[in-house]
């Protein structure tokens, strides 16, 4: 089968980390870190496992990262190579397991949860973070039945969603529900990364919340806050018109589509009852701001900017995925007493007087009215074998109206 895969090069990925803001073309071209190619599926390493053959897989923000060479090298050591590159994924499960639990179904559509725990990985008794249903956070990610690996799409014994086809543990499927497109179902994912972060902002309607950025993770941040119940008063920044468009449709109560510092801040300010002064050297300095802010970018400039725009005591949340912060000014975190908060990937949530899953709980919301609303966000579709092309729109996905890349297997 064809699998687009992640090959560790420490000089293949120095070249395209150096020289490809330069030459983009570095990051999918024949020097690069990742290539299409033909392998063995991959075996499922336990008698429960089943596997999927995908139907639509998304090209995630941290995949770009990874492939640009641009990221944090904090992962390095808890991914295994080659691997096979797509965490959110919507498929059919293709082959039973001698023990796979009777609920699941072969031709049954599902979506798979990616972290790599230790209920995937046969571990018992499970570490302290899976044991709470903090899975993604689990210690064990270089242990037990499978190698290293975060999450499906960053481990060699799993494959991932740019292939032909994967492997999965029964405790990751999520069937899909009827009547629910494969566009929708494959935001499920990615929306419930969304959805974790927004359980955690103040939902009251008094409160006022910034959204910095309207790519897809800060528009389904929107769209997540709205779903859950958030009643507040939303202000969101984007760059471009498509964004600001769709941010509106999801919830955001304003938009801002100002690209100088001096004039965001001014923004931001009239609406939350702060001012702005300027220093001998750098950056203006707000006093006030807004007490709520959601990180959906970052980047240097986009954790600078929610640490200068929250006001004091204010939640930070880091929704966005950083690299390597250059000029961030750490300051306002201090002098502030700011609350910055991570907010990676999801477990199990307490929402509406019950214990759920996040990933359930963003089927469900996607199965309801606002589904066909989030499912015009995957606006590009690529078969594999295009994979240089669908990155390229990803990469550029401001300039060329994207908001969801997504490969069509």
């Amino acid at each position: 089968m064809q699998a687009l895969r992640f090959i560790r090069s420490v000089p293949r990925w120095l070249l395209v980390r150096g020289l490809g803001p330069y030459v983009p073309s570095l990051a999918t071209g024949s020097l690069s870190c990742i290539q299409l190619a033909q392998v063995d599926p991959p075996v499922r390493p336990a008698p429960e496992w089943v596997r999927i053959k995908p139907k639509l897989s998304g090209i995630c923000g941290s995949d770009l990262s990874a492939i640009a060479c641009k990221g944090s090298p904090y992962f390095s050591p808890f991914v295994s190579t080659p691997f096979t590159l797509g965490h959110e994924v919507v498929g059919a499960i293709e082959e039973l397991g001698p023990a796979t639990p009777p609920e699941w179904k072969v031709g049954q559509r599902v979506v798979l949860e990616p972290a790599l725990g230790c209920a995937v990985r046969g571990i018992e008794p499970p570490c302290a973070y899976c044991a709470r249903g903090q899975y993604a956070h689990c210690v064990n990610i270089l242990k037990g039945s499978i190698a290293g690996g975060i999450q499906t799409g960053y481990c060699a014994s799993t494959g991932g969603g740019w292939s032909g086809g994967l492997v999965a543990h029964p405790s990751q499927l999520h069937a899909v529900p009827d009547g629910l497109s494969d566009d929708a179902a494959v935001l499920a994912e990615p929306f419930a990364c969304s959805l974790h972060a927004a359980l955690l902002a103040p939902r009251e309607p008094e409160a006022t919340l910034l959204a910095i950025g309207c790519g897809s993770i800060g528009l389904l941040a929107i769209a997540g806050y709205r779903a859950v119940g958030g009643r507040g008063r939303v202000l969101a920044l984007a760059r471009y018109d498509h964004q600001a468009q769709m941010a509106r449709e999801l919830g955001a109560d304003e938009v801002c589509r100002e690209r100088e510092t001096e004039a965001v801040y001014r923004w931001v300010l009239e609406r939350t009852s702060g001012s702005l002064h300027r220093p001998e050297l750098g950056k203006p300095v707000p006093l006030g701001g807004a007490p709520a802010v959601l990180d959906c970018v970052g980047s240097s400039q986009s954790i600078d900017d929610a640490l200068r725009l929250a006001a004091p005591g204010a939640l930070v949340l880091m929704v966005g995925m950083p690299g390597i912060p250059k000029g961030v000014d750490m300051t306002a975190l201090w002098y502030k007493a700011l609350r910055l908060h991570g907010t990676y990937a999801y477990g199990w949530e307490a929402h509406g007087g019950r214990t759920v899953k996040t990933l359930a709980l963003a089927l469900e919301i996607l199965a309801s009215d606002a589904g066909a609303k989030l499912a015009k966000l995957v606006n590009r579709r690529y078969p594999l074998h295009a994979y240089a092309r669908a990155l390229d729109d990803a990469f550029r996905a401001g300039t060329s109206g994207a908001f969801k890349v997504v490969f069509e297997l």
